[in-house]
């Protein structure tokens, strides 16, 4: 290497991956303007059993009762508002990456219907869980 050692290759590796990782965040936490006011949609998952639909939305520090989760047209909204603690305001605050304000997320869903949306948090996620309603198919002379 010319003038280089290994600790300077690795010093500029690590600086390139921390402003990928910050661009990457910036992109899953973007700003989303809204008729609504939203001010971020937060990045979900979404899986599918033979049951149910499974959403799971990072809303570290929301309560999820204090979430509007509904169906509308064959999309979830998942919308609130992720405010800063009251005791925050009088700290000094070093780094405050966690998006802030009002929330909504519109996720189509896999076709057919669904009886009910349960919320509930596991490990900084809100987990919306959708039971299907089973599908019947046509009953003419006794045959399903």
């Amino acid at each position: 290497m010319t003038g280089s050692g290994p600790r300077d290759w690795m010093w500029s590796e690590a600086l390139h991956m921390l402003a990928q990782a910050d661009r990457m965040h910036r992109q899953m936490f973007r700003p989303q303007a809204s008729t609504q006011g939203a001010a971020w949609e937060p990045p979900v998952d979404m899986l599918e059993t033979d049951a149910e639909v499974l959403i799971l939305a990072a809303l570290p520090g929301v309560d999820p009762q204090q979430v509007q989760a509904a169906i509308e047209d064959g999309v979830l909204v998942i919308s609130g508002v992720r405010v800063v603690p009251d005791e925050w305001h009088t700290a000094t605050i070093h780094r405050l990456e966690l998006p802030q304000g009002r929330f909504e997320r519109r996720i189509a869903l896999p076709a057919g219907h669904y009886d009910s949306v349960r919320r509930t948090a596991v490990n900084g996620c809100l987990v919306v869980s959708l039971a299907k309603t089973p599908t019947r198919g046509p009953t003419r002379g006794g045959r399903p």
